[in-house]
């Protein structure tokens, strides 16, 4: 795992599987975003199969089975859609092309699994929500901020189970290394990447509706600028949003890419929950000055306070329970319209940022 590169990031957890050999076949395809190793990472941790892999370009395929010797490589997309033994495909396309990835692969009657964003047009999204309607398959988002971070799977039940009273407040800040050399030209075309509020954005709009417990919400300010790279003019290296859902609770979140080379991680990645008897603060990715290690959870409420190191000791439950929903046609992992309304929000949000 590397630790100091978030498009390649991707978490190891304990083997945990919630089925037996050969019950659950995946394929992954697009490999275009290094996300695809982690959402590959724990769908196998959950005990599912990867059986094959196609990309067009060789070279990410051969990248690939140097994870994943065993996976069979496909000469065609057609390859894996026609196989009606694989159940799920996981894909990280191109951002502007996983919208209509999806609809492909749910026409071909398999589940899709996609990398964040998960589209970067309102059409999109609405052509998602019409082949989902008349085909019943899945179209799951890999919001890894929150699904694959323990610290912030454990923030869940503590927020769930009534730790810190009614949620009225979520802060986010999303930092990340830019990286820039090692950044595919798509990653600064802004039709294709969508805009840092759509993009990385949309992390931290789907914590806010998770922990606030919301079905919607309004975008009341955004702001998009690019402060500090005017050689890829088309790159937003900073944004901000500021929302209320439907409950009341705030949300202000931050995205940027000026993570210094110093950190000791891409990106010091921190959520503020508060709430009406407490708050809880989760440090991702590293506790500056203090631990290395992620996954720290700051809980302070009526009982006193205390502080949590989760690293290894949560583990990732939502890959199980994807895999299940798949094979039970349950929501138990995330319910559709949670996943797109995190996506229509972070769509809007990008809609109406104000630039400059």
């Amino acid at each position: 795992m590397n630790k100091q590169d978030g498009m390649n990031y991707a978490p190891e957890g304990k083997p945990r599987p919630v089925v037996e050999k050969r019950e659950f076949r995946f394929a992954a395809m697009h490999l275009d975003h290094g996300h695809i190793y982690g959402m590959c990472n724990g769908l196998l941790e959950a005990g599912a199969e990867l059986t094959s892999v196609y990309d067009p370009d060789p070279l990410k395929v051969a990248q690939f089975k140097k994870s994943f010797p065993d996976v069979e490589v496909a000469n065609t997309a057609e390859q894996i859609l026609d196989d009606p033994s694989i159940q799920m495909v996981a894909a990280a396309a191109i951002p502007n092309q996983r919208g209509p990835l999806g609809c492909r692969v749910m026409e071909a009657g398999k589940d899709y699994f996609t990398d964040k964003t998960p589209f970067t047009t309102l059409d999109q999204l609405e052509d998602a929500k019409s082949v989902v309607s008349k085909t019943g398959r899945k179209y799951m988002v890999y919001y890894s901020e929150r699904l694959h971070v323990e610290c912030a799977i454990h923030a869940g039940n503590l927020v769930h189970g009534g730790a810190i009273g009614r949620v009225i407040q979520v802060l986010g800040l999303g930092p990340h290394r830019l990286n820039a050399p090692n950044r595919p030209s798509w990653f600064f075309d802004h039709e294709q990447y969508g805009g840092i509020l759509c993009d990385i954005g949309s992390h931290q709009i789907e914590q806010f509706l998770y922990y606030s417990g919301a079905n919607d919400a309004t975008v009341t300010h955004a702001r998009v600028a690019n402060m500090y790279h005017a050689e890829t003019p088309e790159l937003e290296d900073f944004g901000e949003a500021n929302l209320v859902a439907d409950n009341g609770c705030a949300n202000y979140f931050r995205v940027d890419w000026f993570t210094p080379d110093g950190l000791g991680t891409w990106g010091d990645g921190r959520t503020i929950i508060l709430g009406t008897d407490g708050y809880i603060e989760l440090r991702k990715y590293i506790d500056v000055g203090r631990d290395s290690a992620g996954d720290q959870l700051y809980l302070v409420n009526q009982d006193g306070e205390q502080h949590l190191s989760l690293a290894g000791k949560v583990g990732y439950p939502f890959f199980g329970d994807l895999i299940l929903d798949c094979l039970n046609r349950t929501e138990n992992a995330m319910t559709q319209k949670h996943a797109f309304k995190a996506a229509e929000l972070c769509l809007k949000a990008q809609q109406v940022a104000l630039n400059g």
